[in-house]
Formats: structure tokens, C-alpha cells, sequence
């Protein structure tokens, strides 16, 4: 990463004093750097030698002495040309090294980017100018890899560029590598998150005045172009962007404390105890303590009462015991939701969408995304839950005997239960449950507890542990929070309610709001003591799950500086999303909303990450009870072995939310 320029005014101000230009004249020179061995192979250490001396220019200016002198100005000048000279060798260094590299690649034929022209159709092409552009645009990322161009997979980048030179908005002779066109992102989303505003900037040809639509044309419903402005030859969009706002949708039974039978449930029942703290978790959690006892009483007892009795208790034993996750395996979606995985076993995210899709090939010979059922992946789910049910019952009882021949109207031996019957029992208690979540109404003061949770984030805080790859002391992982709010109304879609959740920050690590979320709706739902959350910036770990990535868009990203300043000077348009306010929140509610809505109602993607977590049998999470950080550290009385914790193979620092 390159040093920031440093302000004209630090220079001013800094060289004072005669004494301090004679220090300035006799320091070692920058020239005595070896010039020459920047582009070479081995400039690792070369480059790294620049930038310390960069670093040292910069340290001397700033750390100058008192007294003002006129006469210093010259030399301060000097001083800023040499340290811009030694930064440009630096960067033409770093240029020529990924040049010869792509080389190497062309002619081992392993290039990322393999050109779709050939050179007597690249010759033929009429040139034309390119001109630098801001395009904004908004995407479902549902079935796509994310947002950053990969060729090995699909992603937004790589169906935009396609379209791009399909439209004749990139030339033939710089398809085959987007940095030919100078691509830069503003903010690079995760596999299936949203977006609703982002920007790309780049070079493109804008001679045709329907140069939108043709782009458009080319790009499935999934992704649209809302418009391409002119900006300055210099403008990046990633340095541009004041700041981003992501909104995430999260039901608000996500917020309905543990079953007390799970494995959650009973662990905070006994830290409260031990920790004197059983008032304090009874207030905490007093806007639902009612709830698990008014759903037995009305939804649970009735099916038990018609159940045979020797099926009743192996039916409750399925629901509040089997449920808990106690095996020497890891869990997959415990894995994924907390960065856990096995090196040599890549883990699909099961809350992701792009597990219940695929990618074809249309008559065109152009890739489309083709949702399964609805209603078959609902039978698949159904299906799946109900059979890890039954395998739970026969592992913790092995003289039972399972009968799938008889239907249960004949009557057969005490070892012996009639698997149809049990199966359908199962199923008609699990739907009786989820029914009962869904049918939840979020009371205003525990969204206000939510709210509560939310605002310990705003400000500048150390947020290493809600991304991946990140130490305490690791400056990057310091991030400034603007304002984290809950609309104050709830939405009711498919009998379910959602809240929405809007987050303003100036830059986003990987999965950070994702992680931010999670924390936070364990905190409310466990009645966990809000302080573990600032605790968490600590220089502690805590193993914090990620909330599914489902909910989450990125409304849009702010460029105020740009547009009040250099915009403004040039006589450039301003970046400004809200011209486009009513096909957005059209693209919003059908590619977007209705996308997240459908996928959880047919998915129970929330209700299985929640689920799974207070079922989850270690140690990892107990954080979240009254024993805090310390009850993480107690090994548990359980014949079962957890995998270590480690960062999820195909999950690297340098990607993030933007």
C-alpha cells in the first residue's frame, strides 16, 4: 500500500529553523537508493527499501522543530519532489513486476484474462476514445461468488465486463484484462450479499448516447446499470468514497431467547446461578420469559396428548435432545457461520443462496442462474431435518428397532416403532414450533434492547475480532462507525416480521457487519449483559458467528467530498444515487426483497443458524452467559471433540463488505 501524500501545509510548517534545513542538507540522500533494481525480479527488497526511506522523509518533516523561517520554502519543495520521485519508482517497480508476471502467464497459457478476438480483429476494430466514468449500478447476488472479477467463477465483475465488450464499451484489444480499462471497485461484496447502489470506475467508450441500455441488454434482470458519468482523469471510486450504508433484514423471532431444553438455554440458567446474576438475566430477558412456556401449553401438548405412548418419549427426546449438536465432527453451518473449517475439506456455506442454485448455459451460450423448486428444496429441507432426527434416536438407542413395512395402524413389538409414524410425528412438532417463531410480534422495549446493542458499536473501535486474519495491535482493524439503526417500524412479509437494520460506516472489513449483527442478536436473545460486546474490542478472542449472509445489501456508498470539491471544479456531474431513487427501490423490492423473503420462507435459513448455535455443545459460545470470556476457557464434561478454531480455507483478509 502506498503512503499517503503529505499535506503542503505539514511541510510549511514543520522546517523552521536554519539548524533544522542544515540537518535537512546533510541526512543521508534518497538517490543513494539502487534505482535500477526496482523492476527486476528480486524488488521485493528493493521497493521495501523506498518506502522506509519515504517513511523517514516523512517522519523527519513532521517531527521538526519550533520557529518559522521564509526561507525554507525551496527546500521544502525539493522535499516533496523527492519524496513523489522515490513513490513513482516504487509504483513503476511494482507495475513492471505484475507486467512480466501476466507475461509469463500468456505464454504458459495460464492467463486469467484469455482474449475472445483475435489480432486480425483487434487490427480491424476503429478506435476510439475512452473517457474515465463512475458507473453505478445495483445487483442480486444470489448465484454469484461475490462482486470481484474471477474467471475461474461467476461473479458480478466478470458478467459486467462481458457485458461491457459486448456493447462496445471496452474495446477488442482490452478484453482480455480489465486493468487495461483501469477497473476499480468501490466496494466488494461477499458471495449472495445485495446491492442496491455500488460503483465501479474505469475506462469505458461513451460515445453512443444509449450506451446504458445497451449495456443493460446484455446483463441479466439480476444486475442493472442505473447511469455512467464523466468524472476527473484522476478519480478512483475505492479513494473517493466518504463512506458506505449497508442495510440488513434480519425476522424478528431471530431475537426469541434459547429453548430451555437446548443445550444454550440450560448453560444460561446455570452461569446465572453461579455468577449471582439471576436477577439481572430474569430483567434482561423479561419482555419474553413467557414465550417457550405459552407455546408448549398451547401448540406442544396437544400433539403429544394423540401421540402413541410408545412414541411420546422418543418424540420429546428427538425434539430437546437430539437437537444438540454432539458429535466428533465439526458442524457445517457452526463452521461456516464462525470461520471454522478443515484444511483439506472445503466447506459449502449452507445459508447462502447459491446452495439452492445453479448455473447453466441458455441457447446463447450465456451463463443464467436456475433456482431449484420452491417447493422442492422446502421437501428436501423438511426431509433432512426429520432424518438427522431419526438417526439422532437410533445413535443414542441402539436396541431400537425401526419398522418402515407397517403404516402404524398394526400393533408391534415394545423395541419396535413404526418409522412412518415417528417420522410423521417429528415433522408435525418441528412445523409446530417454527409456526409458533414465525407467529412472533417483536415488543418495542426489546427492540429497544436491539437498538441498545446496536449503538455500542459507533465510534472507532478495534473490530478484529468481527472480521478474519486480524490481531488486536493490527491498525487496520480500527474502523469508525457512524450510526447503526433500526427502522422504527417492522415489516410483516410471508406471516414472518422483519426489522431492518442501516449501518453508516467509512469502510467495512470481511464479514464485519455480518459478524456485528450476529454478536448482536446473541446478546439480546441470550439476555447476555451488553458489556461483552465492548469487551470485544478488547485485546481478548471471541469467536463471534456471522449472521447469514442473506440479509445483507449495500444500499449505497457517499461521495460528498468528490462531489462538493473536485466535481464541482471540473464541471463534472455528481455521484448522486438518488436520481435514480425510483427504479432502485423497483429493482430493490423485486430482485432484492422479494429474493430474501422467498429464500427464508422456503429455507429457514435464520431459524437453522439460531438453531444450530444453541444447540451447539462447547464451550465456544458461552461467552454469551453470565461466566463471560472466562466461561469460554473451562473445558466441558462431554465425550465429544470440537475442531480448533481457524479462519475458513477459501476466506482471505483482503476481501470485506466494502
Amino acid at each position: 500500500m502506498l503512503l499517503r501524500p503529505v499535506p503542503w501545509s505539514s511541510i510549511q510548517n514543520s522546517l523552521r529553523s536554519p539548524l533544522q534545513l542544515h540537518q535537512w542538507r546533510t541526512r543521508p540522500t534518497l538517490a543513494m537508493i539502487p534505482r535500477t533494481t526496482i523492476g527486476s525480479a528480486s524488488s521485493t527488497a528493493a521497493t521495501r527499501g523506498h518506502r522506509v526511506a519515504t517513511r523517514s522523509v516523512e517522519s523527519t518533516i513532521v517531527t521538526a522543530g519550533e520557529g518559522r523561517a521564509n526561507t525554507c520554502s525551496t527546500e521544502a519543495i525539493r522535499i516533496r519532489r523527492e519524496i513523489w520521485g522515490v513513490r513513482n519508482i516504487y509504483r513503476r517497480g511494482r507495475n513492471e513486476v505484475e507486467q512480466a508476471k501476466r507475461k509469463k502467464e500468456e505464454e504458459n497459457g495460464n492467463s486469467k484474462f484469455s482474449s475472445a478476438f483475435t489480432s486480425e480483429e483487434i487490427e480491424a476494430e476503429e478506435r476510439r476514445p475512452k473517457r474515465k466514468v463512475a458507473v453505478m449500478l445495483g445487483y442480486s447476488g444470489t448465484g454469484y461468488k461475490g462482486m470481484q472479477i474471477d474467471k475461474k467463477q461467476k461473479t458480478i465483475e466478470g458478467d459486467l465486463f462481458a457485458a461491457f465488450i459486448a456493447a462496445g464499451a471496452i474495446s477488442k484489444a482490452n478484453a482480455d484484462d480489465p486493468k487495461k480499462s483501469s477497473l476499480v471497485r468501490c466496494a466488494r461484496t461477499d458471495k449472495g450479499v445485495h446491492a442496491a447502489g455500488n460503483v465501479i470506475s474505469l475506462k469505458l467508450i461513451i460515445e453512443d448516447e444509449d450506451i446504458v441500455d445497451k449495456i443493460n441488454r446484455h446483463l441479466s434482470p439480476q444486475i442493472r446499470i442505473w447511469g455512467i458519468q464523466r468524472t476527473t482523469g484522476s478519480f478512483s471510486c475505492y479513494q473517493a468514497c466518504d463512506s458506505r450504508w449497508y442495510e440488513y433484514l434480519i425476522p424478528t423471532h431471530s431475537f426469541l431467547p434459547p429453548h430451555p431444553s437446548s443445550f444454550m438455554g440450560k448453560k444460561l440458567e446455570e452461569y446465572a446461578e453461579k455468577s449471582g446474576d439471576v436477577e439481572g438475566y430474569r430483567k434482561r430477558q423479561s419482555e419474553v420469559a413467557g414465550f417457550w412456556s405459552e407455546i408448549e401449553e398451547k401448540h406442544i401438548k396437544p400433539i403429544l396428548e394423540i401421540l402413541d405412548d410408545s412414541i411420546r418419549p422418543i418424540v420429546e427426546e428427538a425434539l430437546y435432545i437430539i437437537d444438540t449438536t454432539d458429535t466428533p465432527e465439526s458442524d457445517p453451518v457452526i463452521n461456516v457461520a464462525a470461520d471454522l473449517s478443515k484444511p483439506s475439506v472445503p466447506i459449502e456455506e449452507k445459508s447462502e443462496a447459491i446452495a439452492n442454485s445453479e448455473t447453466t448455459a441458455d441457447a446463447s451460450g450465456k451463463d443464467t442462474i436456475v433456482e431449484s423448486k420452491p417447493e422442492e428444496r422446502k421437501a428436501e429441507t423438511k426431509d433432512e431435518i426429520v432424518g438427522e432426527a431419526v438417526d439422532g434416536i437410533l445413535e443414542r438407542d441402539p436396541s431400537l428397532i425401526l419398522d418402515d413395512q407397517t403404516d402404524g395402524s398394526i400393533s408391534v413389538h415394545s423395541c419396535v416403532v413404526t418409522k412412518t409414524a415417528l417420522e410423521t410425528s417429528i415433522k408435525a412438532l418441528k412445523k409446530a414450533y417454527l409456526d409458533a417463531k414465525k407467529a412472533y410480534r417483536i415488543s418495542p422495549e426489546r427492540q429497544a434492547r436491539v437498538q441498545e446493542a446496536l449503538n455500542i458499536y459507533l465510534g472507532t473501535n478495534r473490530f478484529h475480532n468481527y472480521t478474519v486474519q486480524k490481531k488486536f495491535n493490527d491498525r487496520s482493524a480500527k474502523r469508525y462507525i457512524k450510526s447503526f439503526n433500526i427502522a422504527e417500524k417492522p415489516i410483516i412479509i410471508n406471516d414472518t416480521e422483519w426489522l431492518s437494520l442501516k449501518v453508516h460506516g467509512q469502510s467495512f472489513m470481511m464479514h464485519q457487519i455480518r459478524k456485528m449483527v450476529g454478536m448482536a442478536a446473541l446478546t439480546v436473545r441470550c439476555g447476555t449483559d451488553p458489556k461483552i460486546i465492548r469487551e470485544s474490542f478488547g485485546n481478548i478472542i471471541v469467536r463471534i458467528p456471522k449472521a447469514p449472509g442473506l440479509g445483507l445489501l449495500l444500499e449505497r456508498p457517499v461521495f460528498d467530498s468528490y462531489n462538493e470539491k473536485q466535481a464541482e471544479k471540473h464541471g463534472r456531474e455528481k455521484i448522486d444515487f438518488a436520481k435514480y431513487d425510483k427504479e432502485i427501490e423497483e429493482f430493490k423490492e423485486r430482485e432484492i426483497y422479494q429474493r430474501i423473503f422467498r429464500e427464508e420462507a422456503h429455507g429457514n435459513q435464520f431459524n437453522t443458524f439460531f438453531t444450530h448455535l444453541d444447540n451447539y455443545k462447547d464451550s465456544t459460545f458461552l461467552y454469551l452467559t453470565s461466566g463471560g470470556i472466562e466461561a469460554t476457557k473451562k473445558k466441558l464434561d462431554t465425550k465429544s471433540i470440537q475442531a480448533n478454531w481457524e479462519d475458513s480455507e477459501d476466506e482471505n483478509a483482503s476481501g470485506g463488505e466494502g
